[in-house]
């Protein structure tokens, strides 16, 4: 018997050895048959993502259609580009084929991909977009603690601005990123609050008063 982690091996033993069930056990022998059927589809799965690969790269070093076409047992250039679209389709996953593989056309691999690689760049676009926010969320937080002390005093004013200096200084992860912006737009509700209530400003000083502006600024973008 081949070693464990052997399954092709093992898979052509349990073949060969298949008689050694016997008839009389028939539940045992159509548990053994469709067992192999499961393995051997997983096999084929596995073999034709790792040949995807290989063409991949074979395409990356420069090799031509016509070149890949002979190991492709297909025959000419565009058969073998339009087989290589069709082992693709194992790989992709696409969002709007709601759970079922892509259909295995050239054509549907083709717009897969394009929308895999439209989703990708809006991903990048969002997250470039949240990294310049962020950017200029930190220096708007530190004015703001920094001017803390010539604000209307305020209890829920504070407990934001609380909750700012606590995330500020090791603001790194995405979920702290998000959480400062959050915590720094419930300070200017907090102020915008108070001078509804007061019909007074909420900054008492020339600098917190630009401090707080530009939190209002930034956090309406």
């Amino acid at each position: 018997m081949p070693a464990d982690d052997e399954l092709f091996g093992a898979l052509l033993y349990t073949e060969t050895h298949a008689s050694a069930l016997g008839r009389a056990d028939e539940d045992a022998r159509r548990a053994a048959a469709l067992k192999r059927v499961l393995l051997w589809e997983y096999v084929r799965e596995q073999a034709e993502i790792h040949q995807i690969k290989a063409i991949e790269a074979a395409r990356a070093a420069g090799v031509e259609w016509a070149d890949l076409a002979p190991p492709l047992a297909v025959g000419g250039p565009s058969a073998a580009y339009n087989k290589s679209k069709r082992l693709k389709a194992l790989t992709l996953n696409d969002d709007e084929s709601e759970g079922q593989p892509v259909r295995r056309t050239p054509e549907a691999v083709v717009k897969a991909e394009r929308r895999i690689a439209e989703r990708a760049a809006a991903q990048r676009r969002a997250e470039e977009a949240a990294r310049r926010r962020h950017e200029l969320l930190l220096p708007v937080a530190r004015r703001l603690l920094e001017h803390r002390d010539d604000f209307v005093p305020d209890s829920e004013v504070d407990d934001w601005l609380d909750e700012v200096a606590a995330v500020l200084p090791n603001c790194r992860t995405p979920t702290q990123k998000v959480s400062l912006g959050t915590y720094l737009s419930a300070t200017v509700r907090a102020l915008q609050r108070v001078e509804r209530e007061t019909a007074l400003r909420a900054a008492r000083t020339e600098d917190a008063q630009l401090a707080y502006a530009a939190a209002v600024a930034v956090c309406s973008d």
